[in-house]
C-alpha cells in the first residue's frame, strides 16, 4: 500500500503536443488531481519534459496546480533514468515508492518504470492518468509494466491510500477535489 511518507511523484511528458495527438483526453484531469494531492499532502513531485523545443511544455493546466517546489527535468532519452543525475535527484529523497503516470504509457512511461523497479523501487502506476496514441499500445505498455513487477493502481486508490483514513486532516480537502 502507498504510504504518505513513502511516496515520490514522476510525471512523465504531459506536454502540450503529446496531449493533443491524443484520441481522447482524460490524462491531464487525472494527472491533475494526482499533482494537486501531491502537493496538499507534501510529497516530492518531479516532472519530465521530452525535448520541449519539439513537443512544448507540461500544459498549463497541471502546471497550475504543480507545487511551487516541483522539480522539472528535461530529457531526450525515453526511459528518464538515462539522464544525467536523474537517479541521483530521486534517489536524493530517500523514498521507495515512486508513483508514476504520463504519455507514451509504452514508451517513456514503460521504460522509466522499468528501470526503476530494476533499481529496486516499488513502482505503481496509475493507469487512468496514463496514455498512448493508440488503445493496443496503452494496453500492451500496462501489461508490460506489470510483467516486470510494477503495481497497477488508478487515481482513487492513490489518494485513499494515502489518506489511509476520513479523519486525516487533509481528507475533506482531498475529497473536494475528486466530486
Amino acid at each position: 500500500m502507498l504510504r504518505q511518507e513513502d511516496s515520490l511523484l514522476l510525471i512523465i511528458d504531459i506536454q502540450e503536443k503529446l496531449v493533443s495527438a491524443l484520441e481522447k483526453d482524460i490524462v491531464v484531469s487525472s494527472a491533475k488531481k494526482v499533482a494537486n494531492v501531491a502537493k496538499i499532502l507534501k510529497i516530492p513531485t518531479i516532472v519530465t519534459e521530452q525535448y520541449p523545443k519539439g513537443l512544448g511544455k507540461t500544459v498549463t493546466p497541471l502546471q497550475e496546480v504543480l507545487a511551487e517546489d516541483v522539480q522539472y527535468v528535461e530529457k531526450t532519452a525515453f526511459n528518464a533514468l538515462l539522464e544525467d543525475g536523474m537517479l541521483d535527484k530521486i534517489k536524493s529523497f530517500g523514498r521507495k515508492q515512486i508513483i508514476i503516470f504520463g504519455i507514451e504509457t509504452h514508451i517513456c512511461v514503460y521504460q522509466t518504470a522499468s528501470a526503476l523497479i530494476e533499481e529496486g523501487f516499488e513502482v505503481y502506476v496509475i493507469k487512468d492518468a496514463c496514455a498512448s496514441r493508440k488503445k493496443y499500445e496503452f494496453k500492451q505498455g500496462i501489461e508490460a509494466m506489470r510483467d516486470k513487477g510494477a503495481k497497477i493502481s488508478c487515481v482513487e486508490i492513490a489518494l485513499f491510500e494515502w489518506l489511509k483514513t476520513s479523519k486525516h486532516p487533509k481528507f475533506k480537502e482531498i475529497q473536494a477535489l475528486i466530486k
